[in-house]
């Protein structure tokens, strides 16, 4: 479904770049002393949002929430489980748009249970951002939706498959009370994407043959742990070294690519094969590899790629997809997914080779999909975005599982299983030991494939 009508903002930078932003912000529905009584009225048809997880992405997502015509909105909760993050997303959000923050301290909630305050703050028609780790993503969606409270989710949506499970059940009863939830894969608000996607399936490029995603860019590693800095929160705050609560670096960034090349192949992959591992001197202390090849193949044979590089140095890099059909090529996404779309004459990637190519995009993916959530919370449309997203969390779980393991992944393996990295998730707290420790040289368990299992 084309949402290029209910994309009404300017175009913005990526959420990374949120705290970057110096200026003035241009807000097409900027609310000015408006004074919220208690915080559950919604007569002044403000909708309301409360921000779960204060870091760059969820301030980001804010400042896009803040950017929509589809406005007006204002924050009114906050809640994190670091307090000094919270002081700092405050203090971002307050300067650039303080007409429309009335979060005061006793709004602004510290702890595990924080997310439960900041919900019940909410009311009808009002929005919870769930923007912190994937292992709060289910427990967090299902208060939500206990509450009767609309969603924006971001990605990863769960580490493990019983957390995506879970995850599936809140959403299938959000749909039983008409609620209305956006997750954060943002690429699929692309109107680029979404042209593109009508052509292909058109038939313009012939049957696709083969998908080729490329996520190749220095990320950097993890140091060790500060003397002092309590195990439990430094694992949190470095959430991409640990699978236990992002899913790792791969499964948490790389869901964008692996989203896509479901969405192009319109199905779920059977298989996925996977080769990984880490560079011979490498000082990272996280988990993850820096290395990454997997291939999934679909039920019809058809082979799609996701080439994964975290290095610097003279490596060659690349933040792209292609798509080639039995006609010709394209290319589906660009640099820190941008709407790079493009059909070419053959199969050659190559600039005088193109037939077509779309404009740059007017608005952001990021203010996409809060336009869309927006306009349909107004205008009471159905937008449940919940199943997809999982879908292709598991095909995410699936690759990791293979490059991890060494071996073939098949579906039904990935969404039967049973494997969890923590129990009782519900019970963290402040003191928990984490699941995973450092050994005496500071470096947490990274995975041996022919050894490690996660299915």
């Amino acid at each position: 479904m084309n949402h290029n009508s209910s994309n009404a903002s300017p175009n913005r930078s990526s959420r990374r770049e949120f705290f970057n932003q110096t200026g003035k912000v241009a807000a097409g529905a900027a609310l000015a002393n408006v004074v919220i009584p208690k915080v559950h009225a919604a007569e002044d048809n403000t909708i309301r949002l409360a921000l779960i997880g204060c870091g760059g992405r969820g301030s980001g997502a804010v400042a896009n929430a803040m950017n929509s015509a589809h406005g007006p909105v204002k924050l009114v909760a906050m809640a994190d489980i670091v307090e000094s993050k919270m002081e700092r997303s405050y203090k971002a959000l307050s300067a650039k748009f303080s007409d429309r923050m009335d979060v005061p301290k006793e709004r602004q909630f510290i702890g595990f249970d924080a997310y439960k305050k900041a919900i019940d703050c909410l009311g009808p028609n009002d929005v919870a951002l769930l923007t912190n780790f994937a292992y709060f993503r289910p427990t967090q969606l299902e208060y939500a939706v206990k509450k009767g409270v609309n969603v924006f989710m971001e990605k990863s949506f769960a580490p493990d498959a019983p957390g995506l499970r879970r995850l599936m059940k809140a959403g299938e009863d959000a749909k039983k009370k008409n609620l209305k939830i956006a997750a954060g894969l943002q690429c699929r608000h692309s109107v680029n994407r979404q042209e593109m996607i009508k052509r292909i399936r058109d038939g313009e490029m012939g049957e696709l043959q083969l998908i080729r995603a490329y996520r190749m860019h220095n990320v950097g590693g993890m140091g060790t742990k500060p003397e002092g800095y309590d195990e439990l929160l430094w694992q949190i705050r470095n959430f991409t070294r640990f699978f236990w609560v992002s899913g790792g670096l791969f499964a948490e960034m790389n869901i964008h690519q692996i989203d896509e090349i479901c969405w192009l192949k319109d199905a779920w992959p059977v298989t996925a094969h996977g080769i990984g591992g880490r560079m011979a001197n490498s000082l990272n202390h996280g988990q993850g590899f820096d290395s990454m090849h997997v291939e999934w193949t679909f039920a019809d044979g058809t082979k799609a790629t996701d080439d994964v590089r975290w290095l610097g140095g003279n490596c060659s890099n690349d933040f792209a997809t292609y798509v080639h059909g039995t006609k010709c090529a394209g290319q589906f996404s660009g640099n820190i997914h941008a709407g790079t779309t493009r059909i070419y004459k053959d199969q050659r990637i190559a600039k005088g080779n193109i037939v077509w190519k779309a404009p740059k995009e007017t608005y952001s993916p990021w203010d996409a999909e809060w336009n869309v959530l927006l306009h349909s919370i107004r205008n009471d449309k159905p937008q449940n975005e919940v199943k997809r997203a999982a879908m292709s969390n598991f095909a995410d779980l699936m690759g990791r599982a293979a490059l991890h393991s060494g071996r073939v992944i098949t579906w039904d393996e990935i969404v039967n299983s049973k494997f969890q990295f923590v129990e009782n998730i519900d019970d963290m707290n402040y003191g928990t030991k984490p699941p995973v420790q450092a050994g005496h040289d500071g470096h947490y368990p990274v995975p041996v494939p022919g050894v490690w299992s996660e299915v």
